[in-house]
């Protein structure tokens, strides 16, 4: 990232995007260094924490950030969707179309969304996985839908964000993942942006997801997530984690430190001990409101459910 001392080369920025840049860059002396021990506790505490599962599960636990959250959730919604098809919808492939186009737009400075719109939905629908198969029998409306939809978040990103230089190191749509005891246990997970790059032992890059819609704490949860598997493949932190909400161009950054990646730890820990128990332990789930009522397809059947919606309905 450019040194905080300096302007930032190239066109004037808006305000939103100057906000942005202030909390990407910070001098290099400000950042963290860290004990070059770390990523071994972390590895050595969930080894240690997962052990028992591991040792009586017949299937590997594939563990990423969905699955995770939903697990410290309703229990019974998580079992549900594990035994529910995917079922690509519009507003689903957009979000794969915008991710795409976001990643061209590194290659393809100056671009316009739309152009770039247009560039992923070729490059996506030439492949074979479940978004080429999609957007190759989609009829002409679906594909009108999905173009708007996509084009309105990347004009939006376009508009918030800085250019973003190769000197930055740019990353999109990057995986991440680590496994432990023989394969029984797998977290994963795919960033959709990150900016900078450790420095030996320093931390300096900035772990960020791209968000429609309102900020919620399962956000702040993934991004944690996040930044765990960073250092368990890396063995330096991140430098920040932060929620970009391209509705109201708003930046939620939170700094890395250890204590925040011991709790993650134990979140992971403790949902593949859930998992365990639900998938192949035969635990009856615990069933616990929350947003998701609206919409679940357990809610007709769902005493708790329907009396959280109720008094949604009446409170507001």
């Amino acid at each position: 990232m450019p040194d905080a001392a300096a302007p930032p080369p190239g066109p004037e920025l808006n305000p939103t995007q100057a906000e942005v840049l202030e909390l990407l860059r910070e001098p290099r002396d400000d950042r963290p260094v860290h004990r070059p021990d770390l990523r071994d506790e972390l590895r050595s505490m969930l080894h240690d924490d997962l052990a028992e599962v591991a040792a009586w599960v017949e299937q590997p636990i594939r563990v990423a950030k969905h699955g995770l959250g939903a697990v410290h959730g309703c229990e019974a919604h998580y079992l549900d969707e594990l035994d529910r098809p995917f079922e690509p919808r519009p507003s689903v492939v957009r979000g794969t179309v915008a991710h795409k186009a976001v990643e061209l737009s590194v290659q393809l400075p100056g671009s316009s969304p739309g152009k770039l719109v247009d560039a992923a939905v070729e490059r996506l629908g030439a492949g074979n996985d479940w978004a080429g198969q999609w957007l190759a029998e989609a009829d002409e409306l679906d594909l009108a839908e999905v173009r708007a939809m996509a084009s309105d978040s990347v004009t939006k990103f376009v508009e918030s964000f800085p250019p973003l230089r190769k000197g930055w190191r740019p990353l999109t749509e990057s995986r991440l993942s680590w496994e432990a005891h023989d394969g029984k246990i797998r977290l994963s997970g795919k960033v959709d942006l990150t900016v900078g790059g450790a420095d030996g032992l320093r931390a300096g890059k900035v772990i960020i997801d791209l968000k429609t819609g309102r900020p919620s704490p399962g956000h702040h949860e993934d991004l944690r997530f996040y930044a765990l598997l960073e250092t368990l493949r890396l063995g330096v932190p991140p430098w920040k984690v932060g929620g970009f909400y391209l509705d109201s161009g708003s930046f939620v950054v939170e700094p890395v430190t250890e204590g925040l990646l011991e709790a993650a730890a134990r979140r992971v820990a403790d949902g593949v001990v859930k998992m365990a128990e639900l998938i192949e332990g035969g635990r009856e789930p615990l069933r616990r409101p929350g947003p998701a009522c609206s919409w679940c397809p357990l809610l007709e059947d769902c005493e708790p459910g329907r009396r959280a919606r109720a008094e949604r309905d009446e409170f507001g």
